[in-house]
């Protein structure tokens, strides 16, 4: 058996995959797309928009549309720079002078040639004109004594009528290159049959049988393999519109004399009477085709008619695909890409790029990352936003994993006795490693990477991989009552630190729906007001050029929200790149006033004494380098025996899960419990006096 298959296995010849999508190929890794979409999101783009934007840039490795189009644009200025119209003209002109060349020196040559005869050929030779057809015409009728001489003219009347063909049947200069009269006869009648079939076809008493049986008797002139007559219509008037441009794209000196020369095509004008019948039948039968454009060609390479409609029908191509790479159109899809003519025109990588993209455009709608309401409009699906929000809580734990004291911090979580279950670790998890279940996962997956045959005798050494830890379950003694205050004024959207707050408020919230269903965490947002939001409220939201920090109002919501959980332990973070500049007045109006008014202070300091009195740990997140603004906070958090962080905006979800995580179990704040990071306050009770009419602070 195995001699056997060695045979089969030299005698194998392997092509390329032609069958859909590779089998072998990776599946789409939708992370870097969800997150890319996901940050656009909360910078203030539709999801629709920011899915767009994503498939523009493309990913690390993955090249986007905006590269395919700019190598479409290179190879359409490629096509338009190198080329221009004068190749059919400059060979006929060579042959041309070729001819009479050799002529002349076969008169020279011919001692038996009467004197009268030589001086009368050589006048007329000398008194061809300079246009080429013109001469050719002249020499119709002209008593060639060169054998040389008279093959080359006959090659011009040959090499026209091949080019004219080859402009509405690709491939047909070389068919008949050498063409006997018989081939010619053929294509005479093919071209017959076929404006009978079109002129029955425009009469609409055309039969699938015709066609048939023209393709059964003219089928070799048509390599595209057209199934029926519209398959076959749409070929045909593609290359003639082509052929239509590149006449309209030459100067009128050069369609004169084309069209001068096309009479002589193989010594008869019956060619060009069927060829401008089939051209006119084409304008009739697909008048959508582009049959006006042009193209300036002024390059140094000169085009044969044949090869010039090819190079304007891969003009056309790229344009085509340069308005399905802009996806403009309204309900534009990447499965709207035309691969055959991507791979055609700029090769198989450029093929597979395109493919990959929209791969990952299915994947996201199939993976029910992206759904489409009744309104036709494109949003995250909660999957997306849990996807997304695992991501954040990744790079969440990159970050905590290098700052100082985090094993403390994650210790400092919520105890509690153990069920006696397991399951497998997650990022958050405070309770205790069950060591024999993790050591036995890692045990098992190793031997199965090393194969069953290994697999009967233990392994040296066990590598403990992330997958492979379970924890011990426990049932939480403490629960947190949380509220995360967010500033949403435009200061923060103006500083970059608008994009940070979103990821921050997702990656919390993410953490506690998936490890601390327990607590019970409000979103609030405050800028000239406050109000609650969901999550999905809040990374949608955009900016707006609102004046107004209104934390009175924000903690008002905070201590209602405390009240209503008297049981839980109340967590309260506060991210802010501004002092108070508005409260709520009694009546429910908004007071703004900046610089700060003193009362507005007031009323922020009223609202977290109360929320100190409900017993909340509170952590301030100060953003920007104001010194005006670190006094303030300080001066806050010592007052309530808070802690203050001052974060880089990049590192703003790790100071925030960090803190929440050393203060849900009661066990203070991770910030020590008092202020840091945030120098000292000014002078007068508290630190708040001396501190007003200085200009600082921000919306």
């Amino acid at each position: 058996m195995a001699r056997t298959n060695r045979r089969l296995t030299r005698g194998s010849r392997y092509t390329k995959y032609d069958g859909g999508p590779d089998p072998l190929a990776a599946p789409v890794d939708l992370t870097e797309a969800l997150d890319a979409i996901g940050h656009d999101v909360m910078a203030g783009y539709s999801p629709e928009n920011a899915m767009r934007e994503f498939f523009r840039r493309g990913g690390r490795d993955q090249a986007g549309l905006d590269d395919l189009a700019r190598r479409v644009a290179e190879r359409r200025r490629e096509l338009t720079q190198k080329h221009n119209l004068d190749g059919t003209l400059q060979q006929i002109k060579e042959l041309l002078d070729t001819a009479v060349l050799e002529e002349r020196k076969q008169l020279a040559r011919d001692a038996l040639m009467d004197d009268g005869d030589r001086a009368l050929a050589e006048i007329r030779l000398d008194s061809l004109p300079a246009s080429p057809a013109a001469a050719v015409g002249e020499l119709s009728d002209y008593p060639w004594q060169s054998t040389e001489a008279r093959q080359k003219y006959e090659q011009i009347k040959d090499l026209l009528g091949r080019e004219l063909l080859d402009q509405r049947f690709a491939g047909m200069k070389q068919a008949l290159e050498n063409a006997s009269d018989d081939d010619r006869a053929a294509i005479t009648e093919m071209l017959g049959d076929l404006n009978r079939l079109l002129d029955a076809h425009k009469r609409g008493d055309d039969t699938q049988q015709q066609f048939d049986d023209f393709m059964s008797k003219h089928g070799d002139f048509f390599p595209e393999g057209p199934e029926n007559i519209d398959e076959l219509l749409d070929a045909l008037a593609a290359r003639a519109a082509a052929a239509q441009r590149m006449r309209n794209s030459m100067t009128q000196e050069q369609r004169d004399e084309l069209d001068a020369l096309a009479q002589q095509a193989f010594g008869s004008p019956d060619l060009m009477e069927a060829l401008s019948q089939l051209d006119g039948q084409l304008r009739d039968l697909r008048p959508g085709e582009d049959w006006g454009g042009s193209e300036r060609m002024d390059g140094q390479e000169g085009l044969g008619l044949g090869d010039g409609t090819g190079v304007f029908q891969d003009i056309a191509d790229l344009d085509e695909l340069a308005e399905q790479l802009a996806q403009s159109q309204t309900g534009s899809q990447l499965d709207d890409l035309d691969l055959d003519k991507l791979s055609r025109q700029l090769g198989d990588t450029a093929a597979v790029d395109a493919r990959t993209l929209q791969q990952l455009e299915r994947a996201l709608r199939d993976a029910g990352a992206l759904k489409r309401g009744t309104d036709g409009t494109l949003t995250l699906t909660p999957k997306a936003m849990r996807q997304l929000g695992k991501a954040l809580l990744r790079d969440v734990a990159e970050k905590m994993s290098g700052r100082r004291g985090n094993r403390d911090a994650r210790q400092s979580g919520a105890a509690g006795e153990r069920s006696g279950a397991t399951r497998e670790w997650a990022f958050g998890d405070t309770e205790p490693w069950d060591v024999t279940r993790t050591v036995t996962n890692a045990i098992t997956r190793t031997a199965g990477e090393r194969g069953l045959a290994a697999s009967t005798r233990l392994p040296a050494s066990v590598r403990i991989e992330i997958g492979d830890v379970e924890v011990q379950e426990t049932e939480d003694r403490t629960q947190a009552c949380v509220a995360l205050l967010v500033d949403t004024s435009f200061s923060m959207a103006m500083d970059d630190r608008w994009v940070p707050m979103k990821r921050t408020a997702l990656a919390l919230h993410t953490l506690i729906t998936s490890r601390f269903r327990g607590d019970d965490l409000q979103l609030i947002g405050f800028g000239r007001h406050a109000e609650v939001m969901d999550i999905e409220e809040l990374i949608g939201l955009d900016a707006k050029w609102d004046k107004g920090t209104n934390l009175h109002h924000a903690l008002l919501l905070a201590n209602r929200h405390f009240r209503k959980h008297p049981n839980a332990q109340p967590v309260l973070l506060i991210v802010t790149d501004g002092e108070p500049t508005s409260h709520l007045e009694p009546g429910g109006d908004v007071y703004f006033s900046y610089p700060p008014d003193p009362i507005t202070i007031a009323y922020a300091i009223r609202e977290l004494d109360a929320s100190m009195r409900l017993g909340a740990q509170t952590s301030f997140f100060r953003l920007g380098d104001d010194p005006g603004l670190a006094r303030f906070i300080d001066s806050m958090a010592r007052r309530v025996g808070g802690s203050v962080v001052a974060p880089e905006a990049d590192d703003l979800g790790a100071a925030v899960v960090s803190s929440y995580l050393g203060s849900r179990g009661g066990a203070g704040s991770a910030g020590g419990g008092g202020a840091s990071g945030g120098g000292s306050g000014g002078g007068g009770s508290d630190g708040f006096g001396g501190m007003f009419g200085r200009g600082w602070g921000r919306w």
